[in-house]
């Protein structure tokens, strides 16, 4: 660590910004940085289309889902996966600007200490809204359909960017406390076990009692629920934990509790920095 980075560190700039003017410019840095590199964003939303032709197709006569085909199942609960997905992304940028420096020179500047998390969380919420739209296009085009109403399938949509909102808080700030853009790509591939312990993508009911429970309280789970519910493709489960048997209800509560906890815990470890 150079000596100017330490004196940096140790004298960060005072806040004199405000969020609502350095807010909109780190989203715009984002959005850049996103499409000057789009290596990660390729993977994560290409992955879950990857994945509904490989399991819908190749699996999908071997998994049963009683009451409906099984694609129809499969891709609600990709898109709650992708809306989890904020987990991997958010803590893979913050770790790759802290390793990079990036992070020590932003707090030199006299700016608002939540512009810059806020300033990733939204443009990922920004690239998730569109990212989403082949991966609904291509389950269309393979057999599922969104059989609620209009205004329930908008519902839908915006749980999952809320989640995804929810998830990138939380990531980001793993990110900042790794601080290692390396150690975050390896953290961030183990993620991906977390839908797998869910009912993303197959359902709960025949799990083992224990496994049940913890798919269930998975926020995954009431996620992909709600997802389902809202697009009309089915119910929620019977005698399913609370999150699962309320979905929407359930969605919005770990949503909230997400943001509750990790906001102000990823504000106050930027405003730290290596502290």
């Amino acid at each position: 660590m150079s000596a100017t980075t330490l004196v940096h560190e140790q004298n960060p700039a005072p806040v004199t910004g405000s969020l609502a003017a350095d807010g909109p410019a780190m989203v715009g840095r984002h959005l850049q940085k996103i499409k000057a590199a789009p290596g990660v964003l390729v993977l994560t939303q290409t992955m879950p289309i990857t994945m509904l032709l490989f399991f819908g197709y190749v699996f999908g006569s071997a998994l049963a889902v009683p009451g409906q085909e099984y694609r129809s199942f499969l891709v609600p609960g990709l898109l709650a996966a992708t809306a989890a997905n904020g987990l991997m992304t958010g803590m893979f940028q913050a770790a790759q600007d802290c390793d990079r420096g990036v992070m020590d020179r932003f707090r030199t500047l006299p700016m608002s200490r939540a512009a810059v998390p806020l300033g990733s969380t939204v443009a990922e919420v920004l690239t998730t809204a569109v990212g989403m739209i082949p991966l609904m296009l291509v389950g269309l085009a393979a057999g599922w359909r969104i059989e609620g109403g209009p205004g329930a399938a908008l519902g839908a949509y915006g749980l999952l960017l809320l989640f995804r909102f929810a998830t990138s808080w939380a990531g980001y700030w793993l990110g900042l406390l790794i601080r290692n853009e390396e150690a975050a790509g390896q953290l961030g591939s183990a993620t991906f076990i977390l839908p797998l312990l869910s009912s993303a993508y197959i359902p709960t009911d025949n799990m083992p009692g224990w496994l049940r429970t913890v798919a269930e309280w998975n926020p995954i789970s009431a996620l992909a629920s709600a997802t389902r519910d809202l697009f009309g493709n089915a119910a929620p489960a019977a005698g399913a934990a609370w999150p699962v048997a309320h979905p929407v209800a359930g969605t919005l509560a770990w949503s909230a509790v997400l943001l509750a906890v990790f906001v102000p815990l990823t504000v106050r470890r930027y405003a730290r920095g290596t502290d």
